[in-house]
């Protein structure tokens, strides 16, 4: 917990790190509302120097139990700024202190213009957003330097989110502790997406590339539709090329209707540098579901768990996607179906509705 004393330091140690870096006085800093991560942001306004308004971004302390440490921003965000991907601007920090301070480029994610959207300007901007994952899966690093290349969705990351499940979601869900075979089944279960993950072709992916990552520029044009940038950049890992859309189109704070989910991922399916059949898309997509709604299934409730309810509005979405994956996947492996069946059996605990992430923040579902 922060006093009040830890935050004048703060603000002193950014009042004189923007002069040095931008050659600006800090005039005002405003936080932004947090998320589930244990990073920081602010939104500076700035006067003189190079620009009139910046986000410092905070990236100190230890993740919270059970969550693996990532990587710095950098290099991650220049090497796909340097690829022509939408990250924001690096404007200076001090790295040793663990401080960015990143171009603001605005106040608005994904997740707070969809609900306002009509079906079309909706569909727009997710396909705009589609349309960097072919372009981020072509990425390599002939170089062997960068952090992103040498993380993979591996049976460990895999293990660990079942374990989050197993002690965060069953009690809840159930009432009680799992017994040992209910245990055994999500452990069987992990197990066979581990198995089909580790065939899959690797590619490289955001890691959490969902609505509340993707800001909207304050000065793009209306006329030509709305730029999105891509945040929350740090994660970046080798997954199946199936990855990166479930976190977009199985988004737990945005609910687009199966069909109109399908409909983006059939479009952008056959422009993946893999290209994968219909078949084996749906599959691993599915599987793919399985794992990433499990942990964030678990995530809201140890956030719960942590005094904030707000973020239970969000489970009964998310059990609804883990159920509907469960059931298509059912007829592949009898593991999969004891998971469906034990998935059937827990109750959608939810929250009185609240405001939706910060676009600010940086650190939502992990």
């Amino acid at each position: 917990m922060t006093t009040a004393r830890d935050e004048a330091v703060l603000a002193a140690e950014l009042r004189a790190l923007v002069r040095r870096e931008l050659g600006a006085e800090l005039v005002d800093l405003e936080p932004l509302r947090g998320g589930l991560g244990h990073r920081r942001f602010f939104r500076l306004r700035l006067d003189g120097g190079l620009t009139s308004r910046c986000v410092a971004r905070i990236d100190r302390g230890a993740p919270a139990p059970g969550v693996l440490p990532e990587p710095p921003l950098e290099p991650t965000r220049a090497f796909l700024e340097a690829h022509g991907l939408p990250v924001p601007k690096r404007l200076g920090g001090a790295a040793s202190a663990g401080i960015d301070l990143l171009e603001d480029v605005g106040r608005r994610s994904l997740a707070d213009v969809a609900p306002e959207l009509d079906a079309s300007a909706r569909t727009a901007l997710y396909r705009e957003a589609c349309a960097w994952l072919p372009a981020l899966q072509r990425l390599t690093d002939p170089t062997g330097r960068l952090p992103a290349f040498r993380r993979r969705l591996d049976e460990a990351m895999l293990t660990a989110k079942a374990r989050r499940f197993l002690a965060s979601s069953l009690p809840i869900g159930l009432g009680r502790p799992p017994t040992p075979g209910e245990r055994t089944v999500v452990d069987a279960a992990f197990a066979v997406i581990a198995e089909a993950t580790m065939a899959a072709p690797q590619r490289l992916a955001h890691r959490d590339f969902q609505s509340a990552n993707l800001l909207l520029r304050d000065d793009a044009s209306s006329a030509g539709g709305e730029r999105l940038v891509l945040i929350d950049l740090q994660g970046a890992f080798l997954a199946p090329p199936e990855y990166d859309l479930v976190c977009l189109l199985r988004d737990s704070y945005v609910v687009l209707d199966d069909a109109e989910a399908d409909a983006l991922a059939e479009h952008v399916r056959p422009q993946l540098p893999d290209a994968p059949t219909a078949g084996e898309f749906a599959e691993r997509f599915d599987l793919l579901t399985l794992a990433r709604k499990a942990k964030d299934h678990a995530l809201f409730h140890e956030v719960a768990a942590r005094g904030d309810a707000s973020w239970l509005r969000f489970v009964p979405a998310t059990l609804a996607y883990l159920r509907r994956a469960a059931q298509r996947v059912a007829p592949r492996d009898p593991r999969l179906a004891r998971f469906g069946d034990l998935l059937e059996t827990l109750t959608a605990r939810a929250a009185p509705p609240d405001p939706p992430p910060d676009a600010g923040d940086a650190a939502c579902a992990r």
